[in-house]
């Protein structure tokens, strides 16, 4: 019997020109430099992007948790005036929480989530677990009070930490004008 010759493939020479990936010998080519570049200059773009994102997760953070103390002490002060009794806003820093409560220093009940003490705490909160309350002075304590005409008994400020960005709401003595100040 005869051997079985089987032919050979072969790359017509239109594929040649339009480079299908195989070289005058048959062997498979690689990609070209300018392609290498491209895809280079592609993955460059994508990483220039995501870092900032990533890195303004504190950023972010510390711009909610600002906006949350900042609204939650408006309403303290609202409640006092509304209710015509003493409301305040208690920060710890060592748990880096918060609370508000009233004339007789019962944590109030939240008024969103029902059943739920009005007790803030940002490392339980996966969404501001980064923030950390720093610094809480209101002449010398770490309460701010306001009477039922809305007028905080003590001004002073909250700052908050998160990676290399920082906040400060400060509570103003006489008006009880609550500002954010992120630099």
């Amino acid at each position: 019997m005869p051997d079985l010759i089987y032919p050979r493939a072969s790359v017509s020479n239109s594929c040649r020109r339009r480079g299908c990936g195989r070289g005058p010998r048959g062997a498979l080519t690689g990609f070209t430099v300018v392609e290498l570049l491209i895809v280079v200059v592609i993955l460059s773009i994508v990483a220039l992007t995501v870092v900032p994102m990533m890195s303004s997760a504190a950023g972010i953070q510390i711009r909610s948790a600002a906006n949350m103390i900042a609204a939650d002490v408006e309403y303290a002060r609202s409640m006092a005036i509304s209710r015509g009794q003493n409301f305040r806003v208690e920060f710890d820093k060592n748990a880096d929480s918060y609370r508000i409560l009233d004339l007789n220093g019962n944590v109030i009940q939240h008024p969103v989530k029902k059943g739920f003490p009005y007790v803030v705490n940002f490392q339980s909160e996966s969404r501001l677990n980064r923030v950390d309350i720093t610094n809480a002075n209101f002449n010398g304590t770490q309460t701010v009070e306001f009477d039922c005409l809305g007028s905080p008994v003590n001004g002073g400020t909250v700052n908050l930490q998160a990676g290399a960005v920082g906040a400060t709401i400060s509570v103003e003595p006489v008006t009880g004008f609550v500002s954010i100040s992120i630099p």
